[in-house]
């Protein structure tokens, strides 16, 4: 399958369009669906209330509103799913960005909404609750976050306007970043040629077997954004700054206890995984002076952390889709349905086309159904990363097992789990039987993915903790943004890297640094990385045993917090022990890959 042919995903199934009036029926039933749960609320005097015991009255409005206020959160995530879906492959798509702002601006009312819900909740007696009604007792996980939660709210005519401001505030600066940075071209240039590229395009010539290639890329890369800093440092700032005022509004220590809060982990959890992880950075330098040697270069150049090394076979779509659906179903027939039905019913978007957000991203959409946007590359990588994104969608399909909306919370410490773990079924099948050459190949392209999650990520949470030390006096300039990066890089990356050769815009690549409503969104997926790690080693030792516990764990995320879930397991993530058994499953790579490199 040529890059003209990489398949679009099919929103036909949805709507047949924006302008369809099937969509436009439901946007407006949507839209008048939070009117009448607005109705409801007042109706039911849903607000904060003077505590007390809990009445009958109280028991059935927490029924009645949980069950309408679902329905109205399903409606939510379909429209909002389906317009995302123009909007992340075509940012200049003017009708989709208008839908967009439409939602939101309706959408505000039902954040409000929810809001109040928290506040309501926080002034039960939850236990109470929880004792007296079956329902309450599913939901009893979100009960006791949602009475942890309530004790964080501003007067409800403050958290009203935050909800508010937060469309010409947070919402604003990440819709600008979103879309000035997806239209970026730039021109890059090739033997002899100037080539104007989308940035997306740019950046997946990292990958290119050609040294020349892949310095040409990124000095364009650098400059352009070096041309763009101005507007890209404004959006940083802005939404920085209002996730810092409302942390410190609403009584939080930190965006970082935010952030542990909303991804269901304490601080000693996180600290054993990072302790772990500084541990472990020997050994991914050593891994990048070992690949250093192999391309036979002094020190790597950023440009050459993602080179590819040995003899890769290319792999079509076709050709990956066909391993992933059979790898898959070395799992089990469940998991091989799911790969196979998202082939078939094409929810997958995988050209890299001008307008197209960079990256890849799975997002649910109804039901048991989701979304997957990648930029496919022909290689190991490109297959890679079509089953981490198959693994999100395996994740989805598990919760929606769950019968509301609340039961199908996905903490995205926990949400990378799934995805971690098909992408290990995918490496561990392409190594068997392989070829020297092609198991270097397929080693070095895991190595780069578990050097990004460990030792980048570290540099972009170091990164992130800079940015709100400071960003509480004043706002930053872009210059600032970029000593922050290059000091990160240099803490994580050590002499593995050309210290002269870094990344200062990294900060301006990564789209999650503009995420509105959660900072710090790079732990989590250290946190998957290793947790599924830990536990695919669980699968190896009693496959059996661990398959129906493994779909059940998947199916209740929302259900408990992270460090209850991995117990059931026999793991203690709150021990560096842990972490570092996990981590010890790289380093076997590590030394099997050096192994490999003296053999060649």
């Amino acid at each position: 399958m040529s890059a003209q042919t990489l398949p679009h995903w099919d929103m036909s199934t949805v709507y047949l369009g924006l302008q369809s009036p099937e969509f436009e029926r439901d946007l407006q039933a949507f839209f008048q669906s939070i009117d009448e749960l607005a109705a409801l609320f007042d109706q039911r005097q849903i607000n904060a209330q003077t505590p007390g015991p809990l009445k009958d009255q109280t028991k059935q409005a927490f029924e009645l509103i949980l069950d309408r206020l679902n329905r109205v959160l399903e409606r939510r995530r379909l429209l909002f799913a389906y317009v995302a879906s123009f909007v992340t492959t075509d940012s200049r798509d003017a009708l989709a960005q208008a839908k967009l702002s439409q939602l939101q601006q309706h959408a505000v009312k039902l954040t409000q909404l929810v809001t109040r819900w928290v506040a309501w909740l926080g002034s039960l007696d939850v236990e109470a609750l929880i004792q007296r009604s079956a329902i309450a007792q599913t939901h009893a996980f979100m009960l006791r976050k949602a009475k942890r939660q309530a004790k964080h709210l501003m007067s409800p005519a403050e958290e009203a306007l935050a909800a508010e401001l937060n469309l010409t505030g947070g919402e604003a600066w990440q819709n600008l970043y979103g879309s000035y940075s997806s239209q970026l071209m730039v021109p890059v240039k090739l033997k002899e040629k100037t080539k104007v590229m989308p940035m997306s395009a740019v950046r997946n010539l990292a990958y290119d077997a050609d040294r020349s290639v892949r310095r040409s890329a990124y000095k364009a890369e650098l400059q352009a954004w070096e041309k763009s800093e101005l507007p890209i440092a404004f959006a940083l700032n802005g939404v920085k700054g209002e996730y810092q005022a409302l942390a410190r509004r609403r009584g939080w220590g930190s965006p970082l206890e935010v952030a542990l809060f909303d991804n269901h982990i304490d601080r000693a959890a996180l600290d054993a995984m990072l302790d772990a992880a500084r541990e472990s950075f020997p050994d991914f330098r050593r891994y990048l002076k070992v690949k250093a040697k192999a391309l036979r270069v002094k020190a790597l150049a950023w440009y050459d952390l993602f080179a590819p090394l040995g003899k890769e076979r290319k792999w079509s779509f076709g050709a990956a889709q066909d391993f992933i659906v059979e790898q898959f179903g070395t799992f089990s027939p469940k998991m091989r349905a799911l790969a196979q039905r998202a082939f078939q019913e094409r929810w997958i978007d995988a050209q890299p086309r001008e307008g197209k957000r960079d990256g890849a991203f799975c997002m649910p959409l109804r039901r048991d159904e989701s979304r997957i946007l990648s930029n496919y590359k022909p290689s190991y990588g490109g297959v890679s990363t079509l089953a981490h994104e198959l693994g999100h969608a395996y994740h989805n399909l598990n919760l929606s097992s769950q019968p509301t909306e609340f039961l199908r919370d996905e903490p995205m410490t926990l949400a990378e789990t799934a995805s971690i773990f098909c992408e290990t079924i995918a490496r561990k099948a392409a190594l068997k039987g392989a070829p020297v050459q092609e198991q270097i190949a397929i080693l070095e392209a895991s190595l780069q993915g578990s050097c990004q999650v460990v030792v980048d990520i570290t540099s972009r949470f170091l990164f992130e903790q800079g940015v709100f030390d400071q960003r509480r006096e004043r706002e930053l300039s872009a210059q600032e943004f970029k000593t922050l990066m290059l000091d990160a890089q240099r803490r994580t990356y050590g002499d593995g890297l050309d210290q002269g050769m870094l990344h200062p815009y990294m900060w301006a690549v990564k789209p999650h640094y503009y995420r509105a409503s959660e900072s710090f969104y790079n732990f989590p997926y250290m946190f998957g990385l290793l947790f599924a790690l830990g536990l695919y080693a669980q699968y190896e030792q009693d496959a059996a045993r661990f398959k129906g516990r493994y779909d059940q764990l998947l199916a209740s995320t929302g259900t408990a917090d992270a460090a209850t879930l991995a117990q059931g397991f026999g793991m203690d993530i709150r021990k560096r022990e842990f972490w570092r058994s996990s981590l010890d499953v790289i380093r076997q790579d590590i030394r099997r890959f050096e192994a490999l490199i003296v053999e060649k």
